[in-house]
């Protein structure tokens, strides 16, 4: 492996030791579990020692805990990536019941690699919450944006004129927007960091042919793909369509049958503009079924007329 290939590091951190599990960048291969390492710094830094014999780069990311963000500053500060990721945003199998330190740190590894701890995702949660923290306070206040659009420049420039009734009252609002503004850049690095890595990625002509549809732009493309994984692994649209919660509701008795709405019920993570013609298919209820053998080829001219010549193919 290339010394500039990337190695993804998943640690399960407990109060008297660590799981540590590596996975390689730019393969499929599965992650390696490497064992468990004391808490001291010598052990940390033994293992780092390590695993840059493997790869120059190393990204680490460990579930929030009780044992709080001291690991996280002792890698940060010897200039290495790492992420605390929120257990909330982890991927779990529903009829998954086995957890073990092993499992953890291999799975963290693996979805490090892929993207899957929605790092970007939970800071934009966080940016959001930041903002309307921010905006009640000033509701509070009697104060209320009047313009256009909220976080334009025109927005900003309003805010850097606010001045509060009490010193206090000017303490919190400045914290409360040196907050938004730290998310913001937080996310702007996310993003700028996903740029550089995705050319790495083996699944990167995939995200370059979903800009050929129409309104898929880069971000909602490498999210897709984060979500969706390899697509050959579904063996029908329906799988596909299942897996995304792309489906009808439906309430049968008898000889009655009754279909409704998308259930929405399925990986949480879907972009927004992934409904049922995302891809330019026309559907019927029953999922992602062309309604004719007609609507089924001009289905699919279409979409390889969009696809072809704007990169490499699905």
């Amino acid at each position: 492996m290339g010394k500039s290939t990337p190695l993804f590091v998943g640690l399960d951190v407990h109060k008297d030791s660590i799981a540590v599990a590596h996975a390689k960048g730019g393969r499929a291969d599965p992650p390696v579990f490497v064992g468990a390492i004391g808490t001291r710094q010598a052990d940390l830094d033994s293992l780092i020692r390590r695993l840059q014999g493997k790869a120059s780069t190393l990204r680490f990311a460990y579930e929030a805990g009780p044992c709080g963000y001291g690991l996280h500053r002792y890698l940060t500060g010897k200039g290495l990536a790492c992420e605390v990721v929120a257990p909330s945003l982890i991927p779990k199998k529903p009829g998954d019941k086995v957890k073990t330190d092993r499992r953890d740190a291999v799975e963290l590894a693996r979805l490090l690699r892929s993207g899957d701890c929605r790092a970007r995702d939970a800071a934009r949660v966080t940016m959001k919450d930041a903002k309307l923290r921010l905006k009640a306070f000033l509701l509070r206040l009697g104060r209320h944006y009047v313009g256009r659009a909220d976080w334009t420049a025109a927005h900003k420039r309003s805010l850097a004129k606010v001045v509060c009734p009490t010193p206090a009252q000017q303490i919190v609002f400045q914290e409360l927007l040196r907050a938004v503004d730290e998310q913001v850049d937080r996310l702007q690095r996310l993003e700028a960091e996903l740029k550089e890595l995705a050319p790495h990625w083996r699944l990167f002509p995939v995200v370059q042919g979903l800009q050929a549809l129409r309104g898929v732009q880069w971000l909602v493309a490498i999210t897709v793909v984060a979500e969706l994984g390899d697509l050959t692994r579904f063996d029908n649209p329906r799988q596909l369509a299942a897996f995304v919660g792309l489906i009808p509701s439906e309430y049968s008795s008898g000889r009655t049958r009754r279909q409704g709405g998308i259930t929405q019920s399925g990986q949480r993570a879907r972009p927004p503009r992934a409904d049922r013609s995302g891809l330019g298919l026309p559907v019927s209820r029953e999922g992602l079924r062309p309604h004719s053998a007609a609507d089924r080829h001009a289905a699919e001219a279409a979409a390889r007329h969009r696809v072809e010549g704007a990169g490499p193919p699905l």
